[in-house]
């Protein structure tokens, strides 16, 4: 399966202005583009809402060889409740250590050389301290699952991940496609996993060719389609599609072409200025502020 690789993963965020601030500022990746749309995905990309919203794609470098971060805005909702399902994303990188300090974002030290911060909306992040590699920065993806057997069973014999490294004491796997790749963490967290209203999505890409292969065998299985293979439309770019699926925890994973994704993700010199104009012609929050009212609460 090494034709078969980690992409990103998708956040939903609340306050355009803070995340950003975050993302550039703190951890120090670029905006790589950024799309609005007028209506709710058909692969439910944005969550289960059918109004205006928009797409960011934050990253170190371009999506290619980086994985990277999906924010998606919901016009009017301005809070979405966090679960335990989402337990951190890891990259190695002394500059946003540095910057975090710089800005006084908040930083804890939670190991040798490790720093937690938060993003805008409560999503933990976990900076290594040390020098940013050339390659990728981002390490890995840490989700939390109730059966840790029955999850590498699920990503290593049908989606066909490979088993890097099992801790038995921390009670995680380490599953990835290559070694260059960003990884997924696994860890059993003891209990059934709450997935709130915040949560988020994981993205690979395969040759096209492979998209109805992965929906019968999920079919076979009698595993979770949540999207039958769809094709979803980029005004003005490439046409993707796409098979959505959940794992039995129900975490939801996005399977890509990899051939039209290639062309629809490059990079947008015009990406940091098309969302700083829709940030600031958005007026919902001085609406709300008005009217005395407060933003939805997914």
């Amino acid at each position: 399966m090494a034709l078969r690789r980690a992409l990103h993963f998708v956040f939903k965020v609340g306050d355009r202005t803070k995340t950003a601030t975050f993302y550039r500022d703190v951890l120090g990746m670029k905006i790589l583009r950024h799309e609005e749309f007028d209506e709710g995905c058909k692969a439910t990309c944005n969550g289960p809402y059918d109004g205006k919203w928009s797409k960011t794609m934050v990253g170190f470098g371009a999506e290619d060889d980086h994985f990277v971060a999906e924010l998606t805005y919901n016009y009017g909702v301005g809070h979405y409740k966090l679960g335990n399902d989402f337990l951190g994303l890891t990259l190695q990188s002394s500059q946003a250590v540095s910057n975090a300090k710089k800005v006084g974002w908040p930083l804890k030290e939670v190991g040798e050389a490790l720093y937690l911060v938060e993003a805008p909306g409560g999503y933990r992040f976990y900076l290594v301290d040390k020098e940013q590699p050339q390659t990728d920065p981002v390490q890995k993806v840490s989700l939390g699952v109730s059966d840790l057997q029955r999850s590498v069973h699920y990503w290593s014999s049908l989606l066909g991940m490979k088993v890097m490294e099992k801790n038995e004491e921390k009670k995680t796997v380490l599953l990835g496609f290559s070694e260059t790749q960003c990884k997924l963490e696994l860890q059993d967290i003891g209990g059934s996993v709450d997935h709130g209203t915040a949560y988020g999505r994981i993205a690979f890409s395969c040759p096209r060719v492979q998209l109805p292969e992965i929906e019968a065998l999920m079919k076979k299985e009698n595993h979770t389609i949540l999207t039958p293979l769809v094709s979803l439309d980029t005004p003005g770019k490439a046409t993707v599609e796409v098979v959505i699926l959940a794992d039995p925890d129900g975490h939801e994973i996005c399977f890509v072409g990899d051939e039209a994704f290639r062309q629809l993700s490059v990079m947008d010199p015009n990406g940091s200025a098309l969302l700083t104009k829709a940030i600031a012609e958005d007026k919902s929050n001085e609406w709300f502020a008005k009217n005395n009212r407060e933003k939805a609460s997914a």
